[in-house]
């Protein structure tokens, strides 16, 4: 696992100790013993890894301190640094710099890059450049990047010209991408532009027709709450039908991430799930939607 991300690993959600009362609080703070108990429950299901701070883990709410911070915790907790990816990806670079760093030297080789997001008109050879800028700045082969794709989210798509030039320039320590754009032809065109990478997807109903395809697995958010469901798209059995229908109950809610934490809390029996960061704000609809998931998940896999 530590040449690229490869198999079932989730995108995890991000507990929070307190609530962020006001903008000034210094509460708010990641509740690290959660979040490191969440990750052995997963891997109890066979999750191989979890990736903290991306999309899902509210990643773009947490500054480098607070990301560092967290890690520190984790690993104190047991949780082995193979076994972690971590989204470090900033508007500014040299805070990806500074993250990427600290986060090799406690052992962590897993680092997610968005393209620098806001602004929208930039060229690929300006993407290329900041992806090359991060890599240079870091300059530690210890590392393996994965590119983040996530184009409807960050404004920024990824071309696929620069992810097959980003690997011929920088070999294993360019890893992987993960394609969350939910759109195939383009993880079809990432693969036929940079076959080396290991490209891993995001969207859960094309999981098992990408690894089908040459897919190194899935990063997925579904996973904190169906990693029954995950686990059996990663190994082939056909459950699409019921992954897409899960899928749709929290699409189809304000807010994917509130909506997974809120569900966490009525699996879990606890509330402290439900708290989010601004500009997010907590669900109350998680019983409801948690039955309507255990009608999906209650048959058998087979």
């Amino acid at each position: 696992m530590t040449e690229a991300i490869r198999g079932f690993w989730v995108a995890s959600a991000t507990p929070l100790a307190t609530p962020l009362a006001t903008p000034l609080a210094t509460d708010g703070s990641v509740d690290s013993a959660k979040l490191a108990a969440h990750a052995r429950q997963l891997f109890g299901k066979g999750v191989d890894g979890v990736v903290l701070f991306g999309t899902t883990g509210e990643g773009t709410s947490f500054n480098v301190t607070e990301r560092v911070a967290t890690i520190e915790a984790v690993l104190k907790a047991g949780v082995a640094p193979e076994r972690i990816g971590i989204g470090g990806g900033f508007p500014a670079i040299t805070d990806s710099i500074a993250l990427t760093r600290t986060v090799l030297g406690l052992g962590l080789r897993h680092v997610l890059y968005l393209p620098p997001y806001f602004d929208r008109g930039v060229t690929p050879e300006g993407i290329e450049d900041a992806f090359a800028a991060i890599i240079d700045g870091v300059a530690d082969d210890r590392l393996r990047a994965s590119l983040y794709h996530i184009p409807q989210v960050s404004g920024v798509a990824i071309p696929t010209g620069v992810a097959a030039n980003l690997r011929k320039r920088y070999g294993k320590v360019v890893a992987g991408l993960k394609d969350s754009s939910g759109d195939f032809k383009q993880f079809q065109a990432f693969r036929t532009a940079a076959p080396d990478l290991a490209i891993t997807v995001g969207n859960e109903a094309d999981i098992t027709r990408a690894i089908a395809a040459g897919g190194a697995g899935t990063i997925c958010g579904m996973a904190n709450v169906v990693p029954e469901l995950v686990k059996g798209m990663v190994d082939g059995k056909h459950v699409e039908a019921r992954m897409q229908a899960a899928t749709d109950v929290v699409l189809n809610t304000p807010s994917f991430l509130a909506t997974l934490k809120a569900i966490l809390a009525a699996q879990t029996g606890d509330a402290g799930w439900l708290r989010v960061r601004p500009p997010f704000r907590a669900s109350s609809d998680g019983a409801a939607l948690k039955r309507k998931i255990d009608e999906l998940i209650a048959p058998a896999i087979a």
